[in-house]
């Protein structure tokens, strides 16, 4: 009896092994395409999201330390401005692979990449970073009276529910 149990269960490890052996290969190929799909999107384009961000900031920290500060020191700022920012969004990109390969089969991982190399994908990596930078230069002086209609609704459902001020 010990024997046939033993027989089975060895079977059913074997059976397993040869079900996810193919899955974690493919897991292992798509975690490889989605790093070159990474590679690909973040290749300058962290140098322009970095450069695009600190422009849309660098006017607001000089205007408040211009006059306090001289040039030097200003230039020496925005360098380090520019530094630490670039390593942070380089440190925070280092997981897009894997989340790439949970939001992509295999198959459309292979098919972005290629797209990625065209010359109307070259373009896209190259113009969606000013995109954003631009998108987000709206959406900022925006967030100040979107913050406060929250507030208000929000104060105004309190009220309506006998909640005081």
């Amino acid at each position: 009896m010990k024997r046939n149990v033993l027989k089975g269960g060895l079977a059913m490890a074997l059976l397993a092994a040869s079900l996810l052996g193919p899955a974690r290969a493919q897991d292992a190929e798509t975690l490889k395409a989605a790093q070159e799909l990474s590679a690909i999107m973040t290749g300058g384009t962290v140098e322009q999201m970095t450069n695009a961000l600190v422009g849309q900031m660098w006017p607001g920290i000089e205007g408040q330390l211009g006059s306090k500060v001289d040039a030097a020191t200003l230039t020496e700022m925005r360098g380090e401005i520019e530094r630490l920012l670039n390593k942070f969004v380089t440190d925070s990109l280092k997981d897009t692979p894997a989340i790439y390969a949970r939001h992509f089969t295999l198959n459309e991982l292979r098919e972005l990449v290629a797209f990625y190399k065209t010359p109307t994908g070259v373009k896209t990596i190259r113009e969606l970073p000013k995109v954003t930078a631009e998108s987000y230069a709206l959406i900022v002086p925006r967030m100040g009276p979107f913050q406060q209609e929250i507030g208000t609704a929000l104060q105004a459902i309190m009220k309506k529910h006998g909640y005081k001020d």
